[in-house]
């Protein structure tokens, strides 16, 4: 029988990166054996490695997965399988706009609940964002999103800024029961619009027969026989009902140990409270998303839909099943290149950012420095238009075909072939070669994003609203750098502009490279005269590039 192994994740790796541990740059200095010991995981381990080796071809999903592996599975993997997604399940062709707009509205009427007597922001000027998956605080990066979140409230603050951000935290958790304040909120929303929807149709009907039965000469139907006092009391009740002199809550459910909850404590630390002078808004939600649920009724792929942007930070994914459910259904999303997925669009795509997906550097940057990254992305997002999000939403869309499994899964045919190849080598030629056997198309990137011609054109020949900005654009003094899907990086040392025949020209600049270095204590075992002496090699250019996890590495 022949066998593949593909691992997802390593076991001892994902009880590493749990704890405060900087993983990727002591991978080859960690005792194995003594690590998964201490966790109390060394049986399954040992079942894990074994099957790595037992196995005639042994995979990975991505390939910061396979330099893992490399070093706690002790086996080098044969190739890369990268996750694909049934694309058919969530393609919503040009209709993926209108659910956006639709699952948005639903948003909103939780938001307008949730936040009942403090709904001074406009919702028309409020993006949605959100985070979800296993609750692993420190591997999904929930650590860098607060601290991010409550960076990016002082930056808006300081600006000035009109736009509000609601962001989610979707991480089921142990809870007791839905929050009182949460279901409060929900009811009382509720009954306002049931008894707006009552005086609104009591009002239609006497305004119907006022009018049938006008006659020439007398008054039109005055608002004051409209409105009736029986009316006007509901009303005045349900006014009432709206007044809160609390703050809105946090979380929508009762935690088993709040006082201990890590999300909440960072939350405190940061000052995320929902003031009314807060520019971002925080939402608990300690449950995975059900239509069912009275609070929130929306199925995750509608909740997905109706927001602008997911942020996944994370210091410890394989591969990445949300960021790519965001690509699919055409919501941007943020992730980093220690996932796998960040990994590969990084690899396949030129400018990635260009197509709604941003990649934070945790790899070589501190800690605080990929915070700042990540703030300035959802800046940089809250000072988009509308017309810019709804151009990022459909180049983001386009890139669902790279992620379906007709694409996909030719690596795991790939796999396959070599498989039999090394179980019944006396059934294939003497000329076939193992070497290269994955290699496919990863080399060649996709360029910027070319929006289809619109109309009109002006005379220079500049397309509207394509890859450049229409006149009236131009005269709202709006950004154009989403049209024209290319800007300048952040560190730039030198650079020339020139015009020509009223188009801007970007020539000569010249990346600066700043690199600085941190000393971090090794909290590991001590490293011998051989290990020092593989590290200083590693170093000479023959290793995996230096990765910072929590701030102590450079």
């Amino acid at each position: 029988m022949t066998t593949i192994f593909t691992t997802h994740a390593t076991l001892l790796g994902r009880y590493l990166c749990a704890g405060s541990v900087d993983f990727y740059n002591n991978l080859q200095y960690f005792d194995v054996d003594a690590e998964a010991g201490k966790r109390g995981i060394y049986h399954r381990y040992c079942i894990e490695r074994g099957a790595a080796h037992a196995a005639d071809v042994f995979t990975t999903v991505s390939h910061i997965t396979a330099y893992e592996s490399e070093h706690l599975l002790k086996r080098k993997p044969d190739g890369v399988l990268p996750n694909g997604l049934n694309v058919k399940k969530f393609s919503a062709t040009h209709e993926f706009q209108n659910l956006h707009q639709t699952n948005k509205d639903r948003i909103t009427d939780f938001v307008r609940g949730h936040f009942y007597g403090h709904n001074d922001f406009d919702p028309e000027k409020t993006l949605y964002f959100f985070t979800a998956g296993r609750y692993e605080y420190r591997n999904k990066g929930v650590d860098m999103f607060i601290e991010s979140l409550a960076r990016l409230n002082h930056r808006m603050k300081a600006a000035g800024s009109d736009m509000t951000v609601v962001a989610f935290m979707i991480f089921p958790a142990q809870t007791q029961s839905l929050a009182v304040e949460a279901l409060k909120g929900q009811a009382v929303v509720k009954s306002l619009k049931d008894t707006l929807g009552h005086i609104e149709k009591e009002i239609g009907k006497k305004l119907f027969e006022k009018s049938i039965t006008w006659q020439e000469g007398q008054d039109p139907p005055d608002e004051k026989d409209l409105l009736s006092a029986q009316d006007k009391i509901m009303l005045r009740r349900r006014l009432f009902a709206m007044k809160r002199h609390t703050l809105p809550p946090i979380v929508t459910h009762n935690l088993v140990n709040d006082a201990e909850d890590p999300i909440l404590n960072q939350m405190r630390r940061c000052q995320l409270f929902n003031h009314p002078s807060d520019r971002v808004k925080v939402v608990f939600h300690p449950e995975f998303l059900s239509s069912a649920n009275p609070v929130l009724p929306m199925d995750y792929d509608d909740f997905v839909r109706g927001t602008h942007m997911g942020i996944f930070s994370s210091y410890y994914e394989p591969w990445g099943y949300t960021p790519a459910e965001c690509t699919v259904m055409g919501v941007p999303s943020i992730t980093t290149n220690l996932s796998g997925f960040g990994c590969y669009m990084e690899e396949l795509i030129e400018n990635a950012s260009d197509y709604g997906i941003y990649i934070v550097d945790r790899r070589l940057k501190g800690i605080d420095d990929s915070v700042n990254q990540l703030t300035e992305y959802m800046y940089e997002f809250t000072r988009k238009s509308r017309r810019q999000r709804i151009n990022q939403r459909n180049r983001t869309e386009r890139l669902s075909d790279l992620l379906d499994w007709k694409r996909m899964g030719m690596e795991y045919v790939k796999a396959r072939q070599l498989a039999l190849r090394r179980a019944y080598p006396d059934s294939f030629g003497e000329d076939d070669d193992e070497v290269g056997f994955f290699d496919g198309t990863e080399s060649i990137k996709i360029t910027r994003p070319l929006s289809a011609p619109g109309s009109p054109r002006d005379r220079s020949g500049m397309m509207t609203p394509g890859d450049f900005a229409s006149i009236q654009e131009g005269r709202e003094g709006l950004s154009t750098e989403d049209y024209i899907a290319w800007k300048l990086p952040e560190e730039v040392s030198a650079s020339r502009i020139r015009c020509h025949e009223d188009r801007h020209i970007l020539t000569d600049v010249l990346l600066q490279e700043d690199t600085e270095d941190y000393p971090f204590p090794l909290t590991l075992k001590q490293k011998s005269k051989a290990a020092a002496l593989a590290a200083a090699n590693d170093e000479s250019g023959h290793g995996m590039p230096t990765i910072n996890g929590n701030g102590n590495g450079a």
